[in-house]
């Protein structure tokens, strides 16, 4: 059943036609990835079919029925909203409900009036029939268990009060929960780590309805989709099949295109020679043939493809490259690099995967001098020369041309094979025309920002490279043509990255940080690293199972001991002192709260006092664990001395 159709859509911003007289038809249960250059009008597609924008020319037609959910790449927050109520957009129906039935029990569990009990318990049971209608609980339970696989916890905080990543996970969350038949996704994975990107692949490959999104994460592409659009130099072109499948269609398409082009110049060139030779318009057919060739002349076919073909060279590197020993930073008392030892080799291609605020950026953000560290040695040799390529851009007068920001760096580059190349050249390589060079900053779009900022990067012509989140907003084929200059560059290369792609195709070390300042190294790409993780986890198994059931025996002979039960000496220590510990954490956790509010603008600030807060909870369940343990077997201590006493007697 078709959703919705695109009939001839163009559209333009100021000079520049990003879609050109398109057409597209969305079915049933299609799983589509949209894909292109950025600044080519993916986005620009999706607010279409979504209803946001209206296209210059053509028409929509979309079914009656048919609900379509937008997930924007900016998507808007209402600051004082809690978490759960933004999932739902506000006070929705379900939400009114919920809330409602929570506030008329607090009541009844005040009341005590026999009257208003009465009252009471009928509104309850009313509003229990409406929600059960409704089926709201089971949205609620769903939209808490989203909440939770997208790493967001706190079902009841305020939205303002959280970080950027955290607020598209509740908008994510939010899109996932509301029933549609079209469900429309742009950049879902990005600042996602690998765990849950994993969550989003199984969520959506069992999800019933349609997708069209925008993702450059290329595994998740093949392992969700059905078809592959393309936008290209503003047309559209569609492949049934994942990403692997694109792949190999491009190719024939591409074949076909300059197979037909060829055949156009030769015939363009023949009939050209007849013009010259001076053909007169007198008989009908002449003039046929006249207007055939001017119709040629307007039929040719851009089949150039735009490439990035670096080949600058890097600055000499010597022997030392970059030492670190029981490097160490804190933020609150909480240690995200601990110890942390090692030589950096030429040949080194190091992957760092982990969850996020557990401190991967604060290790790259050391090796590349953007932060102290608390204690150890960092000791960088004299011909290195890093180029830092950050999660956010550096800054970027907006009013300055993009080749203004480009020369501020280099007038040109030497290149690997004796020759130069000019910034301007080096702009041209990376899709940035002669045009677009004099354009100001302020218009280009976020991904051709980052295509500039990492251009930017290479141009310091740097021996080691350290790329924090690379793989963020940057578009395929850009992605596809770093990852070749990765392959020739004559250097180390340290990343952080969730693209399990982008890991595979680059690296052969992976660093993986296990918890704030726990790291662990492996040899391989992050295949290698998934792969021997999970055989790991296959023997723990064994090993754990091995141990309950040796425990399970010790259990059984332990009951038949007849000594009696006692604290040990640390127990005993542990269970004195456990209350005022316990209210020590709560009083921490009060204060971090407050801090919250008051850092609310400053976002890294806030990431860090959130990042403590965190620790700091699961430190308090942790013991609050603890604390009924200890409980529990002083009152089976107390019990079993009263048996003593009643068996003396």
């Amino acid at each position: 059943m078709n959703l919705i159709s695109l009939e001839n859509i163009s559209k333009s911003y100021s000079d520049k036609s990003l879609l050109d007289n398109i057409s597209l038809g969305i079915n049933q249960g299609e799983k589509i990835g949209l894909i292109g250059v950025n600044g080519s009008g993916k986005s620009t597609l999706l607010k279409i079919i979504s209803g946001i924008e209206v296209p210059d020319e053509g028409n929509i037609i979309k079914g009656n029925k048919v609900r379509i959910e937008y997930l924007h790449q900016s998507p808007e927050f209402y600051s004082e909203a809690r978490v759960i109520e933004q999932v739902f957009k506000g006070e929705s129906s379900e939400m009114k409900l919920l809330r409602d039935y929570e506030n008329t029990l607090k009541l009844l569990e005040k009341s005590k009036d026999q009257g208003d009990t009465y009252e009471l318990n009928n509104k309850l049971i009313k509003l229990q029939s409406d929600i059960d209608s409704l089926n709201a609980w089971d949205l609620e339970s769903e939209a808490k268990t989203i909440l939770t696989k997208l790493g967001v916890e706190d079902f009841d905080a305020k939205v303002g009060t959280l970080s950027g990543g955290q607020k598209k996970r509740i908008a994510l969350a939010s899109a996932l929960i509301t029933p549609c038949e079209l469900l429309i996704l742009d950049e879902p994975t990005n600042h996602m780590d690998n765990k849950t990107i994993e969550w989003l692949e199984q969520y959506l490959n069992t999800r019933k309805g349609s997708l069209i999104m925008i993702t450059h994460d290329r595994y998740f592409l093949d392992r969700v989709t059905n078809r592959i659009l393309e936008i290209d130099k503003g047309k559209l072109y569609s492949y049934s099949g994942n990403y692997s499948i694109f792949l190999e269609k491009k190719i024939e398409r591409q074949n076909m295109e300059i197979s037909s082009e060829n055949k156009r110049e030769k015939l363009y060139e023949k009939e050209l020679a007849w013009i010259k030779r001076g053909a007169k318009a007198r008989s009908t057919k002449q003039k046929a043939r006249i207007d055939r060739f001017e119709k040629l002349g307007e039929q040719s076919i851009d089949i150039k493809e735009d490439k990035m073909d670096i080949s600058v060279l890097s600055s000499r590197l010597g022997k030392k490259i970059i030492e670190m020993e029981n490097l160490n930073k804190s933020y609150k008392g909480i240690s995200y690099i601990k110890d942390f030892s090692y030589i950096l080799l030429r040949e080194d291609r190091i992957g760092i995967v982990g969850d996020n605020g557990i401190g991967k950026s604060t290790l790259m953000k050391i090796i590349s001098g953007e932060i102290k560290y608390d204690s150890g040695t960092l000791d960088i040799g004299e011909t290195v020369k890093i180029g830092f390529f950050s999660q956010e851009n550096k800054y970027m007068e907006e009013d300055m041309r993009v080749i203004e920001y480009m020369k501020e760096v280099a007038e040109y580059l030497p290149l690997a094979d004796g020759g130069k190349i000019t910034a301007s050249q080096m702009l041209e390589k990376f899709l940035f025309t002669k045009d677009m060079q004099w354009t100001p900053i302020s218009k280009l779009s976020g991904g051709e920002k980052r295509r500039l900022y990492l251009l930017r990067v290479l141009m310091g012509s740097p021996n080691i490279l350290i790329l924090d989140e690379p793989t963020n907003d940057l578009d395929i084929s850009t992605l596809t043509i770093l990852e070749d200059y990765l392959d020739k560059f004559d250097g180390a290369i340290i990343t952080v990255s969730h693209d399990r792609y982008f890991l595979d195709r680059v690296c052969n070390k992976i660093f993986a940080f296990e918890a704030p300042g726990i790291v662990s190294k492996h040899h391989g790409n992050y295949s290698d690293f998934m792969e021997r993780m999970k055989e790991s986890y296959i023997e723990e198994s064994k090993v754990s199972k091995e141990m309950n059931y040796k425990d399970r025996e010790y259990e059984d002979k332990k009951a038949n001991n007849e000594k009696p039960l006692k604290f040990s000496f640390k127990e005993q220590k542990e269970f004195q002192e456990i209350d005022e510990y316990i209210e020590s954490l709560e009083v921490k956790i009060e204060e971090l709260n407050r801090e919250v509010e008051k850092v609310s603008t400053d976002f890294v600030k806030l990431q860090e006092v959130l990042n403590e807060k965190s620790l700091l909870e699961k430190e308090l369940e942790e013991r609050y664990d603890r604390w009924t343990y200890l409980n529990e077997l002083s009152e089976k201590i107390e019990g079993s001395k009263k048996g003593g006493i009643v068996d003396g007697e």
